[in-house]
């Protein structure tokens, strides 16, 4: 990539004419409408802003794109969508004086600019472009930046197209082998492979568990008040029973002994707020505290960092919500701890302003997410926002104020009882001072509201009740959204923009599924990550992801040179892709079953495909029987009979049959393939906007929905399930399954009417 120039104003530039007619002052591009609007309202009318919509050319999408063998050099295309943007752009660009680029301040908002300003230089060569970057969208940091407009990040834009790069390999050359061995329409993915091996390691140490016996005694007992203690010790040994006659050896002992207490703690623990938040805290914490996908919190954190409308005002409320830094800026630190000494108790405030550091120095430039101030608080904009969007800014404003509040401290008493020769203990902790937890509660304490009675050291304790209860061990517990972001950031995988991809990707193609917002690997994502993990177990493992993120990051300093990590990544790379034979592999994976084929007699084997397991007759593609089957508790191959119908093909005569393809259910005629009749699966339900049938179809994603018969006439489509049930109201003949609530209740509603029933 050659040195970007970008040339200063003078301080008094001169107007140009264009045609007779004075240009416009000035141009800031931006990447979106919501973006614009509320940039617009602090800039005024001496600035036009337009938005560039996201990434204006990419590399293509139907070629690799990638010169090897002159430097790695990329081919950008422009995306056809943003043609008429981008002529926009450059007509207003020769219009104006000076032009702004402002897209967001990370890798992609850089990349961004650079591709924008690559463009105008074509057709403005001799025009100055700025770049502007600021940490929220107010007025005073839009302002300030303008003032100290800074050139395009040359290491920045580098680190991005590094990345880009070796994506690209890896989906354009690994992708196809999974085509060709596996599925069509499988892919892989530098580090989605890595997220996808975690899960998959996770899946089968559950497999390979043992659960193991173990037994726990514990006591309930009473001194004014009733507790409970755990038993430790017999014999001055640690305790471990593992069955029955071994809990009832010692449970017959200590039911007889009294219970003395043999010695008490009490500790004072301080307990510190956290930073505010990160991307990966915000979507761990979403998750957990308010159930959001990361998909979801990213969605509603881009329109709180874009604008909302307030009082007919578009305000930006928090700060870029992508980001790795836990800094606060001084001026924000200043602004919220007048707000604590306000709005709170002094003792609520802590005594000096509280700093937390980054773990390396690529971060500074950032800051962590917060409000854009923190006296915008939550219930002064609860009429302005919906549930969700209202819900994920408190949260962010609780753990931003909670940063320079007091620390909590908690009591917590630890009491050893002596049995004859057991040792118990019991625990209990009290809260003495809330601190920051006034404001941020979402703290687990152990023990906390298991209250100890005062007791003194030799103090006879009454025993109500000795109890043993049987216990076994539990598998690792697979992981949810949260845990996944948690492990991925702490294995150093991935960057804050790329974790919700990743798990989106995982899902779109059908390698896990989320279940009780837990991750459960499909058979599909099983087999491509055992495939994968065998041929490239060098470069889709944890450690070496981790050490590219790294070198990203050097890329970014400028300490490292982004030609030489593609180089020798390529090269290792292509020469582990070359020994793979496609046709051994592939006859590998086939397995034959004993299965015949009624066309023609071959045997029938065992194949997979996008939507997981088939039978294919051997003797392909001479011919192309398929066949569904599953495997009984033997083992056995049992094929799936196809759903017979009454109907008759229209084309040949023969009975059509219910089939599941692609795109969900369908009807085809039993003759295929001499015969290639097929029609759409009917629900056998009126669609409620006219007199056609309701079709059940699936999505490119999987997703089921159901449209009219009518279609392109009527484009009824929802993604409700109709129900053969007439509305009270308007008498339509269908009505849809909205919801249906944990203990069973639907609830239906007439998607013509909108009257809505519970049943």
């Amino acid at each position: 990539m050659s040195q970007i120039e970008i040339i200063y104003p003078s301080v008094s530039p001169r107007k140009k004419i264009l045609k007779g007619k004075q240009m416009s002052k000035n141009l800031m591009i931006v990447e979106s409408p919501t973006k614009s609007k509320t940039i617009k309202q602090y800039l005024g009318k001496d600035f036009e802003i337009l938005a560039s919509m996201g990434h204006i050319r990419d590399l293509p999408k139907k070629e690799f794109g990638i010169n090897i063998e002159n430097n790695f050099k990329p081919y950008y295309v422009l995306n056809p969508d943003k043609r008429k943007i981008v002529n926009q752009i450059i007509k207003r660009a020769k219009e104006s004086e000076k032009v702004f680029l402002a897209s967001d301040n990370d890798r992609e908002g850089e990349a961004i600019a650079w591709h924008i300003q690559e463009i105008l230089k074509k057709s403005i060569p001799e025009e100055p472009i700025f770049r502007v970057v600021f940490n929220e969208i107010t007025r005073d940091a839009i302002r300030e930046s303008i003032k100290s407009p800074v050139k395009v990040d040359e290491n920045k834009v580098n680190a991005q197209q590094t990345r880009r790069i070796l994506d690209r390999i890896v989906g354009y050359k690994v992708s196809p082998v999974l085509w060709k061995v596996i599925a069509q329409n499988l892919s892989a993915g530098r580090v989605q492979t890595v997220a996808l091996r975690l899960l998959c390691e996770r899946e089968e140490e559950i497999q390979k568990f043992v659960p193991q016996e173990y037994w726990i005694i514990d006591a309930d007992l009473k001194k004014e008040t009733k507790f409970k203690a755990i038993l430790k010790k017999f014999e001055d040994k640690l305790i471990k029973l593992t069955n029955e006659s071994e809990a009832d050896a010692i449970f017959n002992k200590l039911e007889k002994e009294k219970y003395i207490v043999a010695d008490i703690k009490h500790e004072s623990k301080t307990i510190s707020p956290f930073p505010a938040y990160i991307t990966s805290t915000l979507q761990q914490e979403a998750s957990r505290i308010l159930g959001f996908s990361t998909k979801k919190t990213m969605r509603i954190a881009q329109q709180l960092y874009e604008g909302v409308n307030v009082k007919d005002k578009n305000i930006g409320l928090i700060s870029y919500m992508r980001t790795d830094s836990v800094r606060i800026s001084d001026k924000a630190n200043a602004e919220l701890r007048k707000l604590i000494l306000e709005r709170y108790e002094e003792k609520y405030s802590n005594p000096y302003k509280r700093i937390y550091k980054n773990k390396n120095k690529a971060q500074d430039a950032h800051e962590a997410i917060r409000p854009t101030s923190s006296f915008r608080t939550p219930e002064t904009l609860k009429d302005y926002l919906s549930k969700d969007p209202y819900n994920l800014y408190q949260l962010i404003w609780q753990r931003f104020v909670a940063t320079q509040m007091s620390c909590a401290k908690v009591n917590m008493t630890r009491v050893l009882i002596k049995a004859g020769d057991g040792l118990f203990e019991a625990n209990g902790s009290t809260i003495e001072f809330d601190g920051f937890m006034k404001c941020y509660p979402y703290i687990t304490i152990k023990y906390i509201g298991d209250k100890m009675p005062l007791l003194n050291v030799m103090d006879e304790v009454e025993l109500i009740k000795l109890n043993k209860n049987q216990n076994f061990t539990k598998p690792p517990a697979r992981y949810t959204e949260a845990a996944l972001v948690k492990k991925l950031e702490s294995e150093g995988i991935g960057r804050p923009s790329t974790y919700s991809p990743i798990i989106s990707t995982l899902i779109d193609r059908k390698y896990v599924n989320l279940v009780k917002k837990k991750f459960y690997p499909t058979e599909l994502g099983m087999e491509v990550e055992k495939f994968l993990i065998a041929k490239f177990s060098d470069f889709f493992n944890v450690s070496f992801t981790a050490e590219m993120e790294n070198r990203l990051d050097e890329i970014e300093n400028g300490t490292t040179n982004w030609l030489q990590i593609l180089e020798n990544y390529y090269k290792d790379f292509i020469k582990i892709l070359k020994n793979i034979d496609i046709k051994a592999e592939r006859e590998n994976l086939s397995k034959e079953s004993d299965i015949k084929c009624e066309k023609c007699g071959a045997p029938m084997i065992i194949k997979w495909g996008r939507n997981g397991q088939f039978l294919a007759c051997s003797n392909f593609p001479k011919c192309k029987n398929t066949k569904n089957f599953k495997l009984n508790e033997n083992g056995k191959v049992e094929i799936i009979e196809e759903e017979k119908t009454d109907e008759i093909c229209p084309k040949c005569g023969g009975k059509l049959v219910l089939k599941i393809g692609k795109f969900g259910k369908f009807y085809a005629c039993s003759n295929y393939p001499k015969c290639k009749f097929t029609k759409p699966y009917s629900t056998g339900l009126k669609c409620p906007l006219c007199d056609g049938n309701m079709l059940e179809r699936k999505s490119k994603k999987g997703k089921t929905f159901y449209g009219c018969s009518n279609y392109p006439k009527c484009k009824f489509i929802t993604n409700y399930k109709p129900i053969n049930l007439k509305c009270p109201d308007c008498g339509v003949d269908t009505m849809f399954e909205k919801s249906i609530s944990k203990n069973g209740i639907k609830k239906l509603v007439c998607l013509k009417c909108k009257k809505e029933l519970i049943t």
